[in-house]
């Protein structure tokens, strides 16, 4: 309840940007949904809220194209779907970083656009609400440096690739934290490309390398639930804490039952979903947005405030 409540507030607060209010829609509305992938249960979770926020409305049909993870098939998606005649986009691509001929097809089309998660770059959008994952890893960095005393080997695990923006804020703002105390840092060289089997993997390697590692931190948290089976099966459990990010409900139940599982950042697919649907309704009905880019605020979950956000009726 307290997480629904949370949600509803950065709602209204977003909805205070419009400058004109929104009115019912009488007839269907398409909303073409662009997701890079369909793999991820971060990307299921924003495509899920999304369909969710719908169903409040009679007249509403998104119609969701899964990318593949193919860059082309992005393209082609998009094509197809302003072909169809929809009304407007909600894009989660990440983590491509541009767009410019389906951006500019969609501009030349007078299609509104709302991006959520990765704001590309290119100012052909209408609003972004995502997380600002530089402070939030940020955030992350202080408390596994509180958690470690300061001291201690902490190995890090990158989803990629190398030029991954999301990912690279991430891990630099936990190391802003690390950086001048007295934790070592092992960068795990494989990536763990943002999966749980990824994350096992991986893990599972770095275990076999180094008989020291106190805490890990995972750019997502589906990487980080692999690794904590890793480290289950490797009966080391009881050594190594893990961070992660996101806020998967399964990594919140895991902080809950006081596991080795000890935090993770919060990038709630339901937040960005339901902010993002709420202004792509308003922009349809005429509205114009004043804050074109819209940051969630920077929440990094422990055992201390999980009941404030775990819910096991979540999406994600």
């Amino acid at each position: 309840m307290k997480r629904r409540l949370a949600v509803a507030g950065l709602c209204l607060v977003s909805l205070a940007a419009f400058t004109a209010p929104v009115q019912a829609q009488q007839k269907e509305v398409r909303i073409g949904m662009v997701t890079l992938q369909m793999k991820a249960p971060y990307f299921i979770g924003v495509v899920r809220a999304v369909e969710k926020e719908a169903q409040n409305y009679g007249n509403v049909r998104v119609l969701v194209a899964d990318g593949g993870g193919d860059v082309a098939k992005v393209t082609s998606d998009i094509e197809d779907l302003l072909a169809k005649g929809v009304d407007g986009f909600i894009l989660n691509i990440s983590p491509l970083e541009a767009l410019p001929g389906p951006m500019a097809a969609i501009k030349k089309a007078n299609k509104p656009v709302v991006l959520l998660n990765r704001k590309l770059k290119g100012g052909e959008y209408d609003t972004w609400i995502g997380v600002d994952n530089l402070a939030t890893g940020t955030g992350v960095g202080e408390q596994i440096v509180r958690l470690m005393g300061g001291k201690g080997t902490l190995l890090m695990m990158r989803g990629g690739p190398e030029d991954n923006s999301t990912g690279n804020a991430r891990r630099d703002g936990v190391l802003s934290k690390v950086k001048g105390t007295g934790i070592n840092v092992i960068m795990a060289p494989e990536f763990g490309k943002w999966s749980e089997d990824g994350g096992i993997r991986v893990m599972e390697d770095m275990l076999a390398k180094h008989k020291n590692i106190d805490m890990v931190f995972c750019e997502n948290d589906s990487m980080c639930l692999g690794a904590q089976k890793a480290i289950a099966d490797a009966k080391r459990t009881n050594q190594i804490r893990i961070f992660g990010f996101d806020g998967q409900k399964a990594a919140l139940e895991q902080i809950a039952k006081g596991t080795n599982y000890v935090g993770t950042g919060l990038n709630s697919p339901e937040i960005l979903a339901r902010i993002g649907f709420q202004r792509m309704m308003a922009l349809l009905a005429g509205a114009k947005i004043q804050e074109k880019d819209t940051t969630t605020p920077v929440v990094v979950i422990t055992r201390d405030n999980v009941g404030a956000y775990f819910d096991p009726k979540s999406i994600f």
